[in-house]
């Protein structure tokens, strides 16, 4: 069979996003993703959504609403049936395909939107977990491509288009039902529509002030700015419904309000924390940034409100909080290349180097025949790479060295009574795989609040009244890191130490 004809572009498309697959095909798995498999355990096996926690004993019965199930459920599907490293595969091709619609919203050439898609990619590693947040990773990139797509003028003697650009923005509403049932991070599509939003009330009154529909293009910008405001109003209003289709109803519209309200969020947990520019896996998302500013910089094109608001708001964002630095990852791509093409083709014009070099009019079998090696053998090296992850024996060392395995099953073996207190991140874990023992506390901050967690921390630290703590609990076992503080001072407050490894410790009331 002969194969067709391979192009050097669509090779380039291609290499790019096996190479962003490849970079994401690693053990995905991390101590928040055990809680979200066990809530869809339970949910499989209940047939019921999660209102109540059923797995603490501190907040036993009490209301819970987390938007999640709608992920939680095949996550714990695909747990089930290919284990670890089918959750691997997945969050890969969750990050796959987000880039692809980042992809479609890009200016310029296939040459460079693969560089700036391979380092967004990177500089958004730091999302890269099987958790329900993918989700809102995933629909990020999608509304905004769909926003760009109502972005764009219809031509004044074709309807066709514009017809074609305002039925998909027709799709929000539909896709906010699916993320207010998958993820908290809904509230990031409310910014994305304030964006475009915003933009077009500002444009509308631009024309207003500049008396634009004196003329015939002045005119129909200002009846296409007239008509977006009116249809991103609806649509605005529309998500808003969307959002209450839920198990929880109306009161998920509060949910994002009530996670970031929450302050140990942003004083212990370090994906809430400003991040840390010493550390190397916030260069790649340094390098976008200033790129995307050095672009802006050399552009002669006038920044638009959209790309400023966009810049602006998801800068901050990315600043405040480090899991943010995703989010930012999928919207600096477009400011930038939109800025940089221009600079990128003026640089070529004066140096000849675009005249010199002229892409040939076809691809000949040759070429083609070449590029398909090249492809076959990239493949070929991505299949190796994302078997290395798969394995259940891979998987399973890495969470001996992360996580107190053996201490659980110490735990299971002896079947020693009383309530636990736990490390906050070993508490999703727990929940899988020691369920015959509720736990103090877990990976749900939103369940748990300053109040509870304030009292855990008051323990590991071993503040004054940390005993009181535990006594108010009724807490007769305790399973640390050997690192926390208050372990050293456990012996001496009547504690006995029952099972010591090099990941954890188990102590028991005397």
């Amino acid at each position: 069979m002969k194969l067709p004809t391979l192009s050097i572009k669509h090779l380039v498309v291609s290499l790019t996003f096996l190479a962003v697959f490849a970079m994401v095909a690693r053990i995905s798995m991390d101590t928040d993703t055990w809680w979200h498999l066990r809530a869809g355990q339970w949910i499989v096996e209940n047939r019921s959504v999660l209102r109540h926690d059923p797995f603490s004993h501190t907040r036993l019965g009490e209301e819970w609403h987390y938007p999640g199930w709608l992920v939680e459920v095949p996550m714990y599907v695909i747990y089930q049936a290919f284990g670890p490293g089918g959750l691997n595969l997945w969050t890969a091709t969750m990050v796959a395909v987000t880039f692809w619609f980042v992809w479609k919203t890009l200016s310029g050439g296939e040459f460079v939107r693969a560089f700036v898609i391979i380092l967004a990619a990177a500089a958004s590693g730091v999302y890269w977990a099987a958790r329900p947040h993918l989700m809102t990773f995933l629909l990020t990139g999608v509304f905004l491509w769909i926003f760009e797509e109502n972005q764009k003028l219809p031509d004044a003697h074709s309807h066709d288009s514009g017809h074609q650009t305002q039925r998909k923005i027709w799709l929000l509403p539909l896709l906010m039902i699916v993320w207010a049932n998958s993820h908290g991070g809904f509230a990031v599509g409310f910014i994305l529509w304030g964006v475009y939003f915003l933009s077009a009330v500002l444009g509308l009154l631009w024309d207003w002030f500049e008396n634009r529909r004196q003329t015939a293009d002045g005119g129909l910008r200002s009846a296409v700015n007239s008509q977006r405001v009116k249809m991103l109003f609806i649509i605005g209003l529309l998500m808003t419904i969307a959002v209450c289709i839920n198990p929880s109803g109306p009161v998920m519209l509060l949910y994002p309000f009530k996670t970031v309200a929450i302050e140990v969020l942003r004083d212990f947990i370090q994906e809430w924390q400003s991040p840390n520019f010493h550390n190397q896996e916030v260069l790649p998302f340094l390098l976008l940034l200033l790129l995307t500013l050095g672009a802006l910089g050399v552009s002669k094109k006038r920044i638009s409100s959209v790309d400023f608001f966009l810049l602006a708001g998801f800068t901050y964002l990315s600043l405040l909080a480090g899991r943010n630095i995703a989010l930012f990852a999928l919207v600096a791509p477009m400011v930038l290349t939109r800025h940089a093409v221009l600079f990128l083709q003026e640089l070529g014009e004066r140096s000849g180097f675009r005249r010199s070099i002229q892409p040939p009019p076809r691809t000949t079998r040759w070429q083609s025949t070449l590029n398909w090696i090249i492809l076959g053998l990239l493949i070929t090296t991505v299949v190796i790479k994302a078997g290395m992850v798969i394995p259940k024996k891979v998987n399973q060392e890495h969470f001996m060295e992360t996580l107190p395995v053996e201490a659980v099953a110490y735990l299971r073996a002896e079947q020693l009574a009383g309530k636990l207190f736990n490390s906050y991140n070993w508490g999703g874990y727990l929940l899988w795989s020691l369920p015959e023992y509720p736990v103090f506390v877990d990976g749900r901050t939103d369940l748990y609040g300053d109040e509870l967690i304030g009292e855990w921390i008051q323990v590991v630290q071993a503040e004054d009244g940390w005993e009181n703590v535990l006594d108010d609990w009724d807490v007769n076992l305790i399973m640390l890191e050997h690192t926390r503080p208050v372990v050293s001072e456990l012996a001496d407050a009547g504690w006995d130490l029952l099972y010591e490894d090099e990941i954890a410790v188990i102590f028991v009331q005397d």
